[in-house]
């Protein structure tokens, strides 16, 4: 019986050495999609060193290698203003890039993130970015345009998403608040992300979901972004994958923290808790709250269940624009993918039934941009005002809309026998 070799990095990568600059006039090529099965960090043996060029195994992605040179030119130095932010992997600069950097290349602003050295990320976190995206193409996943990997120095390059993230625009103080409409797009759209990974031929589970990681363009389409700590799901009859505790307080599903059992379940726990920011407003640990309050999964799950206490979790900063209803199975929603027993969890296919009704503008009140501060001050004179706003929502909120076949996720089913026989991949 033939024994399938365990694949060395030397049998996919080049060595991340200074590349020879192309001769003048000479187009460099780039590689054509081809139809090998994808490549995943379990084909590999991380004790040996790389050797070859990435090029070569991701030979079917389309991505562009860059110089140092080249991306020094297009963020001018890294220029500070360029800057766009910095995160664990490092500090981004913006770019611009053309077909006269790369034949073939789309005129485009692009993100260049840089890897700090110093930083609590390393060469494995960029390699994983590499290969998940440089394989993964979706509407909702961030593109991945090229990279640069030369010396010690690892670069990355991406689709510039011009409304930056989630986590600003929710939470930065005098940001323009979302409206109920937007924050549901944002919502199915990371869904929509998460199922595809969920669902490929070789699944994919994220890890690292949160609100810092979804990020918005123009129209505030999300898009999943920094793949570094995603990891393959699990193959055959495993019905986990065993790995050490990594992700962001808050977010991580609790019995992942206990064990380091990983399934796409520990993601769909991670969705709850953003979908319960875009509800409330708030932060997934927020220190400056009162202690009860600080753990916003711990503390929101129990109002979300009681319709008639939702109006305490919903953000003020709304203003009562949004539909009962709506908020009503959205909450609903939260709470079950918030619930401590990963089987009761919904598939993010089924998150993504529940959601797409409640984008239907007949079901929403469309809510107007208004600036107003997020400081804890003004949070106190809103929540003061709070039998105001309850009279605002009833003269405002249209009726509700008769109940959608798709839209399982009510209060009043939310418990029911029927809904606890969902489905598990």
């Amino acid at each position: 019986m033939a024994v399938k070799r365990k694949m060395k990095w030397q049998d996919y990568f080049p060595g991340c050495f200074k590349p020879e600059a192309p001769a003048r006039g000479k187009k460099k090529p780039v590689a054509k999609q081809t139809s090998f099965p994808r490549i995943s960090m379990s084909d590999f043996s991380s004790s040996t060193v790389l050797s070859e060029d990435l090029s070569i195994s991701l030979a079917g992605s389309n991505l562009h290698v860059f110089t140092l040179q080249e991306l020094k030119v297009i963020t001018q130095n890294f220029s500070s203003s360029n800057f766009l932010g910095e995160g664990g992997f490092g500090p981004v600069h913006k770019g611009f890039v053309d077909d006269k950097l790369r034949p073939g290349l789309k005129a485009q602003p692009v993100a260049v993130k840089l890897l700090d050295l110093d930083g609590g990320q390393g060469h494995r976190e960029w390699l994983t970015e590499v290969i998940f995206l440089g394989q993964l193409r979706h509407a909702h996943l961030v593109k991945l345009i090229g990279y640069c990997c030369e010396e010690e120095h690892r670069l990355l390059v991406y689709e510039y998403m011009p409304r930056g993230s989630l986590e600003n625009q929710l939470f930065r103080r005098f940001s323009v608040s979302l409206p109920w409409p937007t924050r549901m797009k944002i919502a199915l759209g990371a869904a929509k992300g998460l199922a595809f990974l969920h669902e490929a031929e070789k699944p994919v589970i994220y890890r690292d979901f949160k609100a810092s990681n979804i990020l918005l363009d123009s129209d505030y389409t999300a898009k999943l972004s920094d793949f570094g700590l995603a990891k393959d799901g699990p193959e055959g009859d495993d019905t986990h994958v065993s790995t050490r505790v990594m992700g962001t307080q808050g977010y991580a599903a609790p019995e992942y923290v206990m064990t380091g059992h990983l399934t796409a379940a520990s993601d769909v726990y991670s969705f709850g808790v953003v979908l319960l920011e875009l509800l409330t407003g708030r932060k997934s640990v927020d220190k400056t709250r009162p202690s009860r309050e600080q753990n916003l999964a711990e503390w929101a799950r129990a109002l979300l269940k009681n319709p008639r206490k939702l109006g305490r979790v919903m953000d003020p900063r709304l203003e009562g624009q949004y539909s009962e209803a709506g908020a009503q199975k959205a909450a609903a929603l939260a709470y079950q993918c918030l619930s401590h027993r990963p089987k009761l969890r919904p598939m993010m296919s089924e998150v993504i039934e529940v959601l797409e009704p409640l984008q239907d503008s007949d079901g929403n009140q469309i809510g107007t941009f208004v600036f107003v501060s997020t400081d804890s001050d003004s949070q106190r004179e809103i929540s003061s005002n709070g039998e105001k706003h309850k009279e605002t929502k009833k003269e405002n909120h249209r009726k509700p809309a008769a109940k959608s076949p798709k839209s399982p996720l009510t209060f009043a089913e939310m418990n029911s026998p029927l809904h606890h026989r969902m489905r598990r991949a």
